[in-house]
C-alpha cells in the first residue's frame, strides 16, 4: 500500500483556512465525511483530538500527522491540507505546522497504521520535498509530486 492508494486528488486541500489545531482537523476530516469514508465524524473527531492529547502530532519542521484508529473509520484515508500561514500544532520544535496530513484506519490493523504513519514521516522529513509541496498550487500537482516521491520506496503490504 502507497500513500497514494489511500490519499485521494480530492482529499487534497489548498489552502486550508482553518486558524487552529482543532479547525484544521475538523476541515480535513469534513474531506472523508463528504466521500463517506467515516461512519460518525463525531466520534472520529473525538478520537483524533484524543490522541492529540496523548501528545501533540506536530512532527516539527512544519509538519502535522494528526491521526487515529476508530471502528467508524472502516478503511484507511489520508487527507492532506496546506495552510500557507500555518497552525499552532504545540509541535515539537514549538513552530507551526504548514503541511498536515489526517490519517484515519481501523483499529484492526495497527501494523499498517504505523507503516503509513511512517511513510509519511520518510517523504516529508527531507526539507526540498516541504518546501516543494509548500509551493504547490493545486490538489493535483501535490498528487503527481506524492507519486514521484513514492517512486523511491518500497510498497506497504497490508
Amino acid at each position: 500500500m502507497k500513500l497514494i492508494d489511500v490519499l485521494d486528488i480530492d482529499r487534497i486541500k489548498i489552502p486550508l483556512t482553518a486558524s487552529n489545531k482543532t479547525e484544521a482537523i475538523q476541515e480535513l476530516l469534513s474531506l472523508f465525511t463528504d466521500q463517506k469514508l467515516v461512519k460518525d465524524y463525531r466520534a472520529v473527531l473525538e478520537a483524533v483530538l484524543e490522541r492529540e492529547k496523548i501528545m501533540s502530532t506536530g512532527v516539527g519542521n512544519g509538519v502535522a500527522i494528526p491521526h487515529c484508529k476508530s471502528p467508524f473509520s472502516p478503511a484507511f484515508a489520508i487527507a492532506l491540507g496546506i495552510q500557507p500561514s500555518g497552525v499552532d500544532f504545540q509541535s515539537l520544535d514549538n513552530k507551526p505546522a504548514y503541511i498536515i496530513f489526517l490519517l484515519i484506519g481501523p483499529e484492526d490493523k495497527p501494523g499498517t497504521h504505523i507503516r503509513l504513519l511512517s511513510r509519511i514521516s520518510r517523504i516529508v522529513s527531507k526539507e526540498e520535498v516541504r518546501d516543494h509541496l509548500l509551493k504547490c498550487s493545486s490538489p493535483e500537482e501535490v498528487y503527481q509530486y506524492l507519486e514521484a516521491q513514492e517512486s523511491n520506496f518500497f510498497e506497504i503490504n497490508s
